[in-house]
């Protein structure tokens, strides 16, 4: 029998000083909602509430944890306190900021920064609907994952890695920056316990590696994602998924389409990051930031990545108001 998703915390609700406006996303392994600290200032805290583990009733505070998911709800309790610790300790743009983190309600909740605009999904399914020849310009491509590739250095050093890099994960703000967010610790802790394997990762965008227990990931685990991202950027939909490639790869005759479209260069970068032995990707994000931004391949102003974006959008969306109408409603969906 199909669980019943765990129900959001109610409105008005009072945790860890902050006041609930709403629920504003929600997935497998947790809650996202609108809050105001005691100042009225609005922040996004995300709940950790896995809902193949535990359950809550509507208007309940606690969550009721299936007894034989006890060990389970707690290992991923522990990563995702300790993601939020490391985060915390990561001051960078293109990385979303956290503020706090706290335990209560026998959870764990992680503040952020109130972030408002929509993400590169967003804009690459309504560039998508466009039928453009090309979804996103070479110059937004590179500028957008250079930008990208920066934050993610940091969350290297830090020795951590995001393990969950799709378009719905790249955030592009109101304010004109690019930002990584809804890291994927705990769900990598989980998947490798028990009987939890797949739901975990996005088709497309999770490396052969994640798929395995015995091979280990790195800095070029996240990199396959950022190549599959740039795909994305470039083709409008997901390349297939890892076990699909390793059964029959057809990653090259799809990209042949895209010859003369893109720059070789890039589309080598693509197929560089997307390798299926984790050995042959780059295997640091210097190395792919070090080709990325080569001198003869940047050929594009000074303006900021989002920027960059919507003056695209502007440009391929003149003749087509109803475009126009769909991105600002995907917008106006996480405000």
């Amino acid at each position: 029998m199909t669980k019943v998703k765990p129900a959001p915390l109610p409105p008005d609700s009072q945790i860890g000083g902050y006041r609930v406006i709403r629920k504003v996303a929600a997935g497998g392994f947790g809650v996202v909602y609108l809050a105001v600290d005691a100042d009225g200032q609005q922040v996004a805290i995300k709940e950790y509430l896995p809902s193949s583990l535990a359950s809550r009733a509507p208007g309940e505070l606690l969550p009721k944890i299936y007894p034989e998911k006890l060990s389970l709800y707690r290992l991923g309790l522990k990563s995702f306190f300790e993601e939020g610790r490391s985060l915390a300790q990561i001051s960078h743009p293109s990385v979303v900021s956290v503020m706090n983190f706290f335990r209560e309600n026998e959870t764990v909740y992680m503040v952020m920064n109130y972030l408002e605009g929509a993400s590169l999904q967003d804009f690459i399914i309504t560039a998508r609907d466009l039928k453009q020849t090309k979804i996103f310009r070479e110059s937004t491509i590179r500028s957008l994952f250079d930008e990208i590739l920066r934050g993610l250095r940091i969350v290297h050093q830090h020795k951590m890695l995001h393990l969950d890099i799709k378009p719905a994960n790249i955030f592009i703000t109101d304010d004109n920056k690019s930002v990584l967010i809804d890291f994927g610790a705990a769900r990598e802790v989980l998947s490798k316990e028990g009987n939890f394997m797949r739901p975990m990762y996005t088709p497309g965008f999770a490396a052969p590696e994640m798929y395995r227990r015995d091979v280990a990931m790195g800095p070029w685990t996240d990199i396959y994602a950022i190549g599959a991202c740039i795909y994305a950027c470039m083709q409008g939909y997901p390349p297939n998924d890892a076990p699909q490639r390793l059964e029959k790869d057809r990653l090259i005759t799809a990209l042949a389409r895209l010859r003369g479209v893109y720059s070789d260069n890039l589309i080598e970068i693509l197929l560089w990051c997307m390798s299926l032995d984790p050995l042959a990707r780059p295997q640091s994000v210097f190395a792919l930031q070090k080709e990325l931004s080569r001198d003869d391949e940047l050929r594009y102003t000074k303006l900021s990545m989002s920027e960059k974006v919507r003056l695209q959008f502007d440009t391929l969306v003149s003749d087509s108001p109803k475009h126009v109408e769909k991105l600002t409603g995907a917008v106006e969906t996480l405000k």
